[in-house]
């Protein structure tokens, strides 16, 4: 059985995928474990006639008061059940699963004084797929993400509810099942699972998966307009892209140059512009494209270079201790501070959802091209195969396309300047980062949603063009598939299913 070690070096973006997409299961390196113990084993006997924020004082404004050491193990299991007080729809079993994936990896730097039981028992129930029930309001991602990390916490201890083998269960039962015994409470065990950025850090993984999948459908929907329209190469080529000194727009560019390779639809402008004399005063041919197929490399290349840094900061931060207080035994010392805060993650959040909102207006905007024939000059009236007039095409799936893209444009209000002080002013400014994540994985299933369409306004365009046979390989790949999914049509038929059908393979292409 293959297994992805952690522990042993940085955690990749590459490792969470195959983790988190292919399931590939966890095992944990042995010298990252014995820093883990070597940091349980400092703090047990530094607390000695010590005051330690969590461990023996309460929490938040209640700092100030002092825990008895007969009382401490209960003040542990008292801050995890008072929290688990999520509300709201439940998060999606990817999301928890990448927010164990979080939890644990920076768990295992070794700096946060939890017991290694710990980490064993959260990497079990990952590989045996036991994720604890959790729910998306609550958390304010400053002091942590404690609402949505208490529910991980809960079902560590063996209580709350579990998702197990398709069905809700009591934690109990799955453990029972899985011969697997709840986490005991030692020192500081239930601040060190909830104190930390990992809620955000997993959904916001997820968003970055769906998001490079989004990234390069809209490269293929674009490439493959710009084939029926029989453009010309230029705005796409790397002489014009290279002169422009953005990554994102050379990728871009270079994504569409290969997706269009072979295809016999594309013009050359020297030969019909540059070659021969033109005589009209009037060109019927487009000299130049509309901006939603011509200004693709800048449009989609800053939604290529927002991913990539998005992905640097996540990666960042799941490989960063983001507790508090910090137990450092190399230095044979405790502190105090504020890594728990999610503002970096928060920001690249926003940014990520205003990113892709970004892509699915251009989706949108090239369904519009597709539907107006005034625009496109080569098609009917939404791309209408039957009777004009009786029949109405694709009109009705606009209004789906236009209604979903506002309420992106909506959502892109940024929660990283949202601050509500709270815990009695002791959370004062806060990042909001779990809400960012959140909006912006609605943001992100929402451009499926308008993509969909866009993908049925494609494949009924080539159909009435009758130009199967003549676009690219990558092209009829992408027709080939998705017409088996959904069959081409001249009388007026239901959508939504073949929507949905649309959706879901092409969420499937991650």
């Amino acid at each position: 059985m293959e297994y992805i070690k952690l522990g042993n070096a940085p955690l990749s973006y590459n490792d969470c995928y195959e983790i988190l997409i292919n399931n590939k299961f966890i095992e944990l390196d042995d010298d990252a474990m014995a820093e883990v113990y070597k940091s349980h084993s400092f703090l047990k006997e530094f607390i000695k006639d010590k005051v330690i924020y969590g461990v023996n004082t309460g929490f938040g404004p209640m700092a100030q008061y002092k825990i008895n050491q007969e009382d401490q193990v209960q003040l542990q299991y008292n801050l995890i059940r008072s929290h688990c007080s999520g509300s709201g729809n439940q998060v999606a079993i990817l999301n928890i699963r990448a927010l164990m994936l979080a939890r644990l990896n920076t768990l295992l730097l070794g700096y946060s004084g939890i017991n290694p039981d710990a980490l064993i028992l959260l990497k079990e129930m990952i590989n045996r797929e036991i994720y604890p029930v959790i729910y998306e309001h609550g958390g304010l991602g400053a002091s942590g993400d404690l609402v949505q990390l208490a529910h991980l916490a809960l079902a560590l201890i063996g209580e709350g509810e579990v998702h197990y083998k398709g069905y809700i269960v009591e934690t109990t039962v799955a453990f029972g099942s899985e011969d697997l015994k709840p986490l005991a409470i030692y020192i500081r065990e239930g601040l060190a699972l909830m104190n930390g950025t990992s809620a955000m850090c997993g959904i916001g993984l997820v968003n970055l998966i769906h998001s490079k999948n989004l990234l390069k459908l809209s490269i293929a929907a674009t490439s493959m307009i710009v084939e029926l329209v029989e453009s010309y190469d230029d705005h796409y080529s790397a002489e014009l892209n290279s002169v422009k000194r953005h990554p994102g727009q050379n990728y871009v560019a270079n994504e569409m140059k290969l997706f269009l390779s072979g295809s016999r639809l594309i013009r050359k402008r020297e030969q019909y512009l540059y070659d021969k004399s033109v005589s009209e005063n009037i060109i019927n041919d487009k000299v130049q494209e509309n901006y939603s197929i011509r200004c693709v490399p800048q449009i989609l290349g800053p939604v290529a270079d927002t991913i990539n840094y998005a992905e640097q900061v996540v990666i960042n931060e799941i490989n960063s201790v983001s507790d508090n207080p910090i137990i450092d035994y190399k230095h044979k010392n405790v502190f105090h501070g504020g890594n728990f805060h999610g503002d970096y993650v928060a920001l690249e959040m926003d940014k990520l959802k205003t990113a892709i909102t970004k892509l699915s207006m251009l989706c949108e905007r090239q369904i519009n091209f597709l539907f107006n024939d005034k625009l496109n000059n080569k098609l009917t009236p939404f791309i209408n195969s039957g009777t004009l007039g009786l029949n109405l095409g694709m009109q009705g799936v606009q209004f789906t396309a236009t209604s979903t893209t506002a309420e992106n444009q909506t959502l892109c209000f940024p929660m990283y300047v949202h601050s509500i002080p709270s815990n009695n002013d002791n959370q004062d400014i806060v990042s909001m980062g779990t809400n960012a994540a959140q909006i912006t994985q609605k943001v992100i299933f929402n451009t499926y949603e308008i993509i969909s369409i866009e993908f049925l306004s494609v494949l009924q365009a080539i159909d009435y063009l009758k130009l199967k046979n003549t676009i690219s390989k990558c092209s009829l790949d992408y027709y080939s598939k998705l017409r088996e999914l959904v069959p081409a049509f001249e009388k007026d038929t239901i959508k939504y299913k073949d929507q949905q059908k649309i959706i879901t393979c092409l969420k499937e292409c991650i």
